[in-house]
């Protein structure tokens, strides 16, 4: 970690395992921050746009909810809500962020991040994007008004597709749950939102072992947070699998492989295959750690 990690991913590591602050944490991410309060900068690896996007934003959101921040009045956060109420990068006839912006194209990055006009949105990341704006919006506010009635339509939408097969939108939904459920909203029923998240997390974890660490499939980590994770009971047996399997697959060096390419030309791919390999120690230990097999 400290002779490959970038700042990042090092202060995230060193918050989890070595004693180490959120506000490092924060120093660390706030530097992928543009002026508009969204995030570039491949702060997620695979896409070098420097330029604010929803998915970097959430990847900001994520850190954030890695390290249990919890302060609404954070600059970060306050940047993060003036972006996403500023109408950018916004599908205004689907109603939701755009899953990928123009200017990746520009960029080296992964042919899943290339953009093309006509977009599919399933909800990646308006889903989650819309729950971090309930959680620490203020309910006076039209950004948050906007959010409810996303939120309203990504449920009507999960509702009417569940079970379906697509971990990257199903972990949208499970962090849209947690944000609603932090901010105590009474306007949707929570309970029946968490039981088909208990459902779809069973369809979509992975149960062919053998595709483990060497297909782009969802393992249970994906997830399941730890032991205290709601998802856990259902899938007990095949969660403590993942913890024997992370042992076996850590490499000589102590990183673990990255099981894709980004299918184009960009070489910077082996650069942001070091940065995973950062992010998948954090995110290994961490699992294991909340098992109760670290």
């Amino acid at each position: 970690m400290y002779r490959n990690a970038r700042p990042i991913d090092l202060a995230r590591w060193q918050y989890h395992f070595e004693n180490g602050t959120q506000e490092a944490v924060l120093a660390a991410l706030e530097v992928y921050q543009n002026p508009d309060g969204g995030f570039g900068h491949a702060l997620e690896a695979d896409c070098f746009n420097p330029n604010s996007s929803p998915i970097q934003t959430w990847a900001a959101t994520e850190v954030l909810r890695e390290i249990g921040w919890q302060d609404a009045a954070h600059p970060i956060v306050q940047g993060i809500l003036c972006y996403l109420e500023s109408g950018a990068d916004f599908d205004t006839a689907q109603n939701q962020w755009l899953n990928c912006v123009p200017t990746n194209n520009e960029y080296p990055h992964a042919i899943w991040w290339e953009y093309k006009a006509e977009q599919e949105l399933r909800y990646n990341p308006t889903a989650a994007l819309a729950g971090f704006v309930i959680r620490f919006g203020k309910p006076q506010t039209s950004g948050y008004q906007k959010a409810q009635e996303m939120v309203q339509q990504a449920y009507a939408w999960f509702n009417n597709n569940v079970p379906f097969q697509e971990s990257h939108t199903t972990n949208c939904f499970i962090t849209m749950y947690e944000y609603l459920t932090a901010a105590g909203v009474d306007w949707m029923d929570l309970e029946e939102l968490k039981q088909k998240l208990i459902l779809q997390v069973e369809v979509n974890i992975c149960h062919e072992t053998e595709k483990w660490g060497k297909e782009y499939v969802a393992l249970p980590s994906n997830m399941i947070s730890g032991k205290n994770s709601m998802f856990y009971e259902s899938n007990k047996e095949i969660a403590e699998k993942e913890c024997d399997f992370i042992r076996e697959l850590q490499q000589v060096d102590g990183a673990f492989p990255v099981t894709w390419q980004w299918w184009t030309e960009y070489r910077e791919f082996e650069l942001a295959a070091n940065w995973w390999k950062a992010d998948f120690c954090v995110k290994n230990l961490r699992y294991c750690k909340r098992m109760g097999r670290l």
